[in-house]
């Protein structure tokens, strides 16, 4: 645990990056508060807070005595909500997160930025500019979701340069549960059903570490990295599908075996992430 850092509000507790956080937090010692606007989940255990952070004063209200928030309340995905209130909604969350942390002068925010900022879809109508896609193929929203998610970015850049808080922002590539890997049967011999990120994915325990790395790492001003599996979610060796789905795409270095085509160096040199758990491993180790 941070020596600096004990209590830490996590938001979007109720969703499944969410739940997972608090117990890793908790599990490493952190005073840990959730807060969604849903209502607590029969799973979370701890102090729990319901608010809205479209409210300014809510979101006040909850960051209040904290040291740190891991901030993962948004809207998820593209389609969930219409497109100008997915936009409204999440930049509006994300803006009274991060003026309420330089308002309290929190020591640190953690937040969920998206692999989507980097281009997806992909396919081979709108293919990557390289391989393996990295931090530097920002900005190419293509929905948005993505374009809140590179409107939120700016926002934290900024805002951390005013109040010298650091931020970092997890561009988490879609996460998967138990639950999630019982569909993998189905479609890890039907890959371009996955094409549209480069066949990436996190376990949502790996995400959840990633979150206290970023708590605990020495980083300043605004940074920004990718969040995903070593590996692969299909069959195919990465080199054979790049072959097989872009091949006229520059592939930058040498594809070994089923590695990643989103690239999460960054990650772990900068806040030491390294992902445990994946679908080619038994999924409760």
């Amino acid at each position: 645990m941070s020596t600096s850092i004990t209590r830490v509000v996590v938001t979007g507790a109720a969703g499944k990056a969410g739940r997972a956080a608090v117990a890793e937090l908790k599990e490493h010692g952190y005073d840990v508060l959730a807060t969604d606007a849903a209502e607590r989940p029969s799973d979370l255990e701890g102090e729990f807070l319901r608010a809205d952070l479209t409210v300014y004063g809510e979101a006040i209200d909850v960051l209040a005595g904290a040291d740190a928030v891991v901030h993962l309340a948004n809207i998820p995905a593209p389609g969930l909500r219409p497109a100008a209130a997915t936009l409204t909604e999440n930049t509006s969350m994300n803006a009274h997160v991060f003026l309420a942390a330089q308002q309290l002068r929190l020591k640190r925010v953690v937040w969920a930025s998206s692999e989507t900022t980097l281009g997806l879809s992909f396919g081979p109508d709108r293919p990557p500019r390289y391989v393996p896609v990295d931090e530097d193929h920002f900005p190419l929203p293509e929905s948005t979701y993505a374009l809140s998610k590179v409107v939120s970015e700016t926002m934290a850049e900024h805002i951390a340069t005013w109040s010298g808080i650091p931020f970092v922002g997890l561009r988490f590539s879609n996460i998967f549960t138990a639950a999630d890997y019982e569909r993998v049967p189905g479609f890890k011999d039907d890959p371009e059903s996955r094409i549209w990120n480069l066949w990436g994915y996190i376990d949502v325990r790996d995400a959840a570490a990633s979150c206290r790395n970023a708590l605990e790492a020495d980083t300043t001003g605004s940074v920004n990295v990718i969040i995903a599996n070593d590996d692969t979610i299909v069959s195919d060796e990465s080199a054979v599908l790049m072959a097989r789905f872009f091949p006229d795409v520059e592939v930058r270095g040498e594809l070994i075996g089923h590695q990643t085509l989103l690239s999460n160096q960054r990650a772990k040199d900068l806040i030491g992430y390294r992902p445990q758990h994946g679908w080619r491993r038994p999924i409760d180790a």
